[in-house]
């Protein structure tokens, strides 16, 4: 945990939206610039959130920063610039089952894990009254999407983390807040 007097990094939500809305191509594909525009806005939302969102920020953050450095490294070829691109590259040259190598399309589908977890957080926020608290769909929405893929110690301590969410009335006013 910071300790620091900063305010969190203001978020712009329309920059989620339209980084998704224009990451997608013809034929069923996905531009990775586009997509990690928006993605880098969503780190920022879940910064601002607090505790458990933080985690779910860092996780985002790691994996944001693997593909960054895969699109990077391979900028000539563009087998990284967007998502078929990157599948077709990575199973033609056998790397997805390679031990040593960070893979894309996994890295890929472990993001889009917390992505599901935001959805169904939010989706559920959005059904809640101003006074109830948000920690009963937070651990419902985990529970539903990342707790399947993390072991025991971790959902636990992720479970304890999710008390100290605050009431939809509260976590609209911090949106509100740091959202431009």
């Amino acid at each position: 945990m910071m300790a620091t007097s900063e305010p969190p990094v203001k978020f712009d939500l329309k920059s989620v939206h339209d980084g998704f809305s224009s990451s997608l191509l013809e034929n069923d594909d996905v531009d990775m610039n586009f997509y990690l525009t928006a993605y880098k806005e969503l780190y920022k939302f879940c910064n601002l959130l607090g505790t458990i969102f933080g985690f779910v920020g860092s996780d985002i953050k790691a994996k944001i920063d693997i593909l960054e450095s895969l699109v990077s490294e391979d900028a000539q070829s563009g087998n990284f610039s967007t998502f078929k691109a990157m599948v077709e590259y990575e199973k033609q040259s056998d790397l997805i089952k390679k031990s040593d190598y960070v893979s894309g399309c996994r890295t890929l589908l472990r993001l889009h894990r917390g992505l599901d977890f935001i959805r169904l957080f939010l989706k559920r926020v959005g059904e809640l009254e101003a006074k109830d608290k948000t920690s009963i769909v937070g651990q419902e929405a985990y529970n539903e999407t990342l707790a399947q893929f993390h072991p025991w110690l971790i959902r636990k301590g992720v479970v304890v983390s999710l008390y100290s969410l605050p009431t939809k009335e509260n976590l609209m006013l911090k949106v509100r807040l740091y959202c431009h």
